[in-house]
């Protein structure tokens, strides 16, 4: 690989790098670059719009570059408040402490740990004094503080804005101080502060990092970002059958946006598979097979990406239910069970309500057989399979 190619898989998925002729620049000095992501542990499991910054970190970590993995244990005290409208309550150091250890498991399902240095914040602004963190207050003015959009958005609505809450982008500045970082990886919603860490830089004497901004994947909704709270998301620890079924439900068109910001495959194959659809008459599904097989192999294994894609095909195209469905025990002491709220109370549904609309939509079916009768209740002598769309499988049973 060249240093054209080298410089155009740097790049891939990158939505703004600034400044580019700065980052070449440091590309061809030829030395080993610190490349910084931070994550601030603000909840225990990742998912894959997370590992888009930790892919892109891996590119560099392969070509030869220092990677640090910032694990924002004192910013997620201190909470983001990057696309808020409103303050968010800090967690405890304790809450901190634990996701953080989660994270630290995750990431080497894509990172090298050999190739990985792993810092936490609070090394260096834990040891920072009351007179200290007034002096870094000193380096921003609370003008260009309310530049930001959302704290603009706050200033404008009268919605209050904690003084803690401008600490945040500061703090994530003098990380880049601390770390003596060449290139800051992040979020496009994270340009306000990646910016910052530039002109901390300067003022502390240092060179300022490039800024590189990946985009925000969007979910399984293919509109909205990746979310747990959104439940559109695919978490990097859900098992392997939930993972590969959750890619296969992906439209076709945002199967490409997923290819593009999480496959490890060069372009030029992902072209040929756009060429194939389009000049060749592939079934896009069979496409979307090789992205599903991709990554649950990258984070189970290849038996397990193998046994996943089967057992979609015989569940979807067979018509057949999976060989292992999930149990789950009803409270006896609350029979006789509604089936919508039977629904709720297993996890397939979020509500009763929406159990209502999966049962009028014709979505839900029990022991294969579709169910129509919004207020039907469950006779469950012996277990039943609950089944709401295509995905969604489990059976239930009655307690002691």
């Amino acid at each position: 690989m060249n240093e054209l190619e080298r410089f155009e898989e740097l790049k891939r998925g990158c939505e703004e790098l600034l400044l580019e002729q700065d980052f070449k620049e440091k590309l061809a000095t030829g030395r080993p670059l610190r490349i910084k992501a931070g994550f601030d542990p603000t909840a225990p499991d990742l998912h894959l719009g997370h590992t888009v910054l930790i892919n892109k970190l891996r590119q560099f970590q392969q070509q030869g570059h220092q990677v640090l993995f910032l694990i924002g244990d004192f910013t997620g005290v201190i909470g983001d408040p990057t696309g808020k409208n409103a303050t968010r309550k800090p967690l405890t150091s304790e809450q901190v402490a634990e996701n953080a250890e989660t994270y630290k498991q995750q990431i080497f399902k894509i990172l090298d740990p050999e190739k990985t240095e792993i810092c936490f914040n609070s090394e260096w602004m834990g040891k920072m004094s009351a007179a200290d963190l007034v002096q870094l207050a000193a380096q921003h003015t609370v003008a260009r503080m309310l530049e930001r959009d959302d704290f603009q958005k706050r200033y404008s609505s009268n919605q209050p804005i904690a003084i803690h809450e401008f600490l945040y982008p500061l703090v994530q500045g003098y990380d880049s101080v601390a770390l003596k970082a060449d290139v800051e990886l992040g979020g496009t919603d994270q340009k306000f502060n990646l910016l910052m860490g530039r002109e901390l830089q300067k003022t502390y004497g240092q060179k300022p990092q490039t800024v590189m901004m990946l985009p925000i994947l969007e979910g399984l909704d293919g509109v909205q970002k990746m979310s747990k709270s959104l439940n559109n998301y695919i978490g990097i620890n859900e098992p392997a059958n939930e993972m590969f079924g959750k890619i296969m439900s992906l439209s076709d068109e945002i199967m490409w946006r997923y290819f593009e910001l999480l496959s490890f495959k060069p372009l030029s194959q992902i072209e040929a598979y756009k060429d194939a659809i389009e000049n060749e008459g592939a079934n896009p599904r069979d496409i979307k097979f090789e992205l599903g097989m991709e990554i649950v192999e990258r984070f189970h294994d290849t038996a397990a990406a193998e046994k996943a894609k089967e057992d979609f095909l015989q569940r979807f195209q067979k018509g057949q239910l999976p060989e292992e469905v999930d149990d789950y025990i009803l409270a006896s002491s609350s029979a006789p069970w509604m089936l919508g709220s039977a629904l709720k109370e297993s996890g397939l549904v979020a509500s009763t309500s929406e159990a209502i609309r999966m049962i009028k939509q014709g979505a839900v079916k029990i022991d294969g057989e579709k169910i129509l009768d919004t207020k039907m209740i469950l006779e469950l002598s012996k277990p039943a399979v609950l089944q709401v769309g295509k995905r969604k499988v489990i059976r239930v049973s009655l307690g002691e």
